[in-house]
This record gives structure tokens, sequence and C-alpha cells, in this order.
């Protein structure tokens, strides 16, 4: 019993230990170097460093597209990417990394050669830029589908505007480009990426024409993966102000993904860890300053994930909230167990049963018979085979056969045959008194 003790008690904390184990999220993210590799990596630091129940361990791709690819093949967990990009029909978001703002703006004039162009340029909304060139800042397909997106909500086609991509890394070659009669930047307000681009071309080419986006909650609404923004004034530079006033634009989010079928618990302790460590990221990397909750309260694609919509809305279930149900489940299943198990017993003890019932009816009889004794031989007769019952009926209750009731009604039975035994004892010992005191019979009638 003690080695089976230790050996219990040896498994249990084994699994304990197991339970409490953090748990590994692997994570998707790319193009090795960008904004959000970096984040995600300190990320990954700051939950080495904090959490007991959850960390992530980082997989480096060759952008958001990969990303996402990896996890709909199963190789990550969560993966970070545009909520415009195509990705797995299960993808649901867990936070959003940061809101992209979309920027379209036009030079006022091109220094020298065409410096007598009034201020303002020739492109002043979306429509005019039908049969011009728009240069757009980054390699990735995203933006150009959404400028095709902004210009089919706009009512102008798509084909009627020319583009050319530009790397981040190519902001001079931008500004450069006599060709460009526009340019389009994605990223945060504070992006220092377009901030850089406005102020290469107003150099080369300008002060810059904001042009807004006045169709955009009608594209918000027919595309739910873009919200409808605007744009402050004085956001990216205060002196002159550009832009002048608040503008209307469209934003695409950048979020942290995973598929529908990650636990809502895992989930949950992702959430919980990455907004508790939060600031101790954005310290390290500024760019994690704009991690936000996800909104659960409209309609929005991909949908929240269940695990961090719990956290979020306060509903998330307790571990009895999880399991009550497979509690009392397991209850019923092993009172119905032990039922079954009694009943089986009795089952197979019916004949031990039966024997038990007829050694109390013969002690009852036994107790008959001892008030008609005529000797104390008979009643220790008596009492030797009621003390060979006895041990058999014990036996039988030690082997589980008789149960506490039928013990109680046989020692009744018991009581009564003591009873039996006492009162013909004492009957006989007083018919002995009275034979010895009996007068013996005279010499006279002996003669």
């Amino acid at each position: 019993m003690l080695v089976l003790g230790f050996v219990v008690f040896g498994a249990a904390t084994a699994a304990l230990f197991y339970m409490l184990q953090p748990e590994t999220l692997r994570i998707a993210v790319g193009p090795s170097g960008s904004e959000d590799d970096q984040v995600v990596q300190v990320m990954s630091e700051a939950f080495e460093d904090e959490s007991r129940t959850v960390r992530i361990s980082p997989i480096t791709t060759a952008g958001a597209v990969e990303s996402l690819a990896f996890m709909g093949a199963g190789k990550a967990d969560l993966a970070v990417g545009r909520s415009d990009l195509a990705m797995p029909t299960d993808a649901q978001t867990l936070a959003v990394l940061r809101k992209n703002f979309v920027v379209l703006w036009s030079p006022s004039g091109r220094p020298g050669k065409d410096s007598k162009k009034k201020a303002g340029g020739r492109i002043g909304e979306i429509a005019d830029l039908v049969g011009h060139k728009v240069g757009i800042i980054g390699r990735t397909g995203a933006n150009v589908a959404l400028l095709q997106t902004i210009l089919e909500g706009s009512g102008v086609q798509p084909d009627k505007v020319a583009t050319a991509q530009f790397g981040t890394e190519e902001i001079e070659k931008l500004a450069q480009d006599t060709t460009l009669d526009a340019y389009l930047a994605v990223g945060p307000l504070d992006s220092k990426i377009t901030a850089a681009a406005i102020a290469a071309t107003s150099r080369s080419r300008g002060a810059p024409k904001f042009i807004p986006i006045d169709t955009s909650e009608a594209i918000a609404l027919r595309h739910p993966r873009y919200e409808a923004e605007e744009i402050p004034g004085s956001v990216f530079n205060a002196n002159p102000a550009w832009p002048e006033d608040k503008i209307d634009t469209i934003s695409v989010n950048h979020l942290i993904l995973a598929r529908k079928e990650l636990s809502e618990t895992k989930a949950a302790a992702f959430y919980r860890q990455l907004f508790a460590v939060r600031d101790t990221i954005t310290q390290r990397v500024a760019g994690a300053a704009h991690i936000t909750k996800p909104d659960t309260e409209k309609e929005a694609e991909p949908s929240v994930h269940r695990g961090a919509s719990a956290v979020i809305n306060g509903t998330e279930r307790t571990f009895l909230d999880k399991y009550s149900d497979y509690f009392w489940f397991a209850l019923l299943l092993l009172s119905g167990v032990g039922s079954v198990a009694a009943w089986l017993r009795r089952y197979l003890n019916r004949d031990e049963r039966n024997d038990n019932d007829s050694h109390r009816n013969r002690v009852l009889a036994v107790a008959s018979d001892v008030r008609k004794a005529r000797s104390e031989e008979e009643l220790l007769a008596f009492q030797r085979e009621v003390d060979a019952i006895i041990g058999e009926t014990l036996t039988c209750y030690d082997d589980g056969a008789i149960e506490q009731e039928d013990m109680t009604a046989f020692g009744l039975v018991l009581e009564l045959f003591d009873h039996a035994v006492a009162e013909r004892r004492v009957a006989l010992q007083s018919d002995s008194v009275d034979q010895a005191r009996a007068p013996g019979p005279t010499l006279a009638s002996r003669r």
C-alpha cells in the first residue's frame, strides 16, 4: 500500500508539472528585419521573462502572405498579416497589431520646369486620377489591390489609372520620378516611411495636395475588411499644415491571427499576456504602441476569436464553468457503476445469502428446542451448533455476501437464543434443587 501510494503521488505530481508547463505557440511573421518582425521578436522575449502560462516561438517568413500560408498549413499557430489579404477560411483575430491608413497625395508643382503651375496641382480628387500614374510605396500586391478597390468605389475604372511600385527603401527614387502624378502610402499615421515620402516629394515636386476618399463609408460597407477613417489636420507637418484640414480615407488593420481551432484557453492566455507586456515591448519597439484590442461589438472580417472575445467582454469561463458538466456526468456514471456493482455482488452472493437465511431460521428452531432441553448436556450441544452457525455467518459477512441489515436481524435471533438458553438453564437448575430437597423413603415403607 505504501509503494502504491508513492506511485500514485508521483504520477499526480508529474501530471501537475506537465499541466503547469507554459504553452508554446508558433507565430509566423515576416519579412526579416521588418517592424512586424521586430515587434514579435521583442514580444517573444517579454513572454519568456514574464509569462508562466504561454510563450511564443517566432517563425520568420518572406512576408505576410507566406505567414498566413504557414498558419493555414498548420506549420504555425499564429500569424501576422493584413486583414485584406487572402487567408485561411477559419482565420480569426486575436489582436490588432496596428491600423494602417491610406494616404493619397499629389504634388502641387515641379520646381523649375513646372514652377509656374498654381498651388494645389491638377489632381484634387479620385476622379482626377484617370489617365495619370500613381506611385505606390511597398512591393506587396495588397497595396495595388487596395488602390483598385478605392478607384472602383469612387466610380473610376482601375485600368484607366497606371501604377508603379517602389520599395520602402526607394523613397528618393520615388520623389525624383517625374512620370508620377500622385502617390499612395499605407501605414500608421506616425509612420516614418509615409512622413519621409511626403517630405521627399515636397522637396522635389512641391507641397503635397492630399486627395480625400469621399466614398470611404460606402467602400467600408461593401468591403468589411476596410474601415472608414479620417486623417487629422497637421498630422504630417505643423507648419505648413499637412494636411490643412481633416480628410476622409479608409484603413486596413494589421492583425495577429489564429485559426478557429486554437483552444479558447490558449487564445485567452495569449491575449492577456500580450496586453500585460505591451508597455514593456513599447519601450524597446515604438511600433508596439499601436497594439489594440479588436472590436467585438460590430461585424468584422475576420471575426474575433472566442478566446480573446471572452477576455474582452468579461465572459471568460472558469475551470468549473468549463468542466462542471463533465464532473456531474462522472459522478452520475460512478454512482451508476457503484449501483451495478452492488447488484452484481448481491447476485453472485445469492447462495451465501440463502445460506444465511437458513442459518437464521435454524437458530430460531434451536431456540425453540432449547426450551425443551432436559439436561445441561443438551444445552451445550445446542450452543455448539449455534457457535458453528455464527462462525459461518461472520465469514460470509467478511466476504461481503451479507449486508449490515442482515447482520442486525441475525443479532436479534442470537439474543432470542441466548435468552432461551439462560431461561432453560435456570429452569434445569431449579428442578435439580427441588429433587435434592425431596424427602427419602421411611424405614417402615422400606420394610
